[in-house]
């Protein structure tokens, strides 16, 4: 059995920072990329950040420039730095990660975390 636990939501003015984190923990053989994806009411699921198990990343346009994707690959754990957050970026954020178990290789999710921008 393989989970992703998130942490590190909530409420932030405009301008703020948060830093969103994500473990893995279970039957894991190997993680491949890890990611982060939000969405907010009424609208899809969207990435916002991948990260593959050799340290390249891709950022979703709107957020180039204000969010910082990074893991441990020893931990197991991918985060998510967030500067600069806009009261458009509030949505549930979830952790996203392709997990090989040594048996099969599936992508799991963690169970989002809230994410509130405004004054």
């Amino acid at each position: 059995q393989v989970q992703l636990v998130e942490s590190g939501g909530g409420l932030v003015q405009p301008g703020g920072s948060l830093r969103l984190s994500c473990a893995a923990s279970g039957s894991i053989f190997s993680i491949n990329a890890m990611g982060w994806y939000r969405q907010a009411p009424g609208k899809q699921r969207e990435l916002v950040a991948v990260i593959t198990r050799g340290g390249s990343t891709n950022y979703a346009d709107s957020v180039k420039g204000r969010f910082t994707i990074s893991r441990d690959n020893a931990k197991n754990t991918v985060s998510l730095q967030m500067n600069s957050l806009k009261p458009e970026d509030t949505a549930v954020y979830y952790c996203n990660a392709q997990i090989d178990t040594g048996i099969y290789h599936s992508n799991y999710w963690g169970q989002g975390t809230q994410v509130t921008v405004s004054s």
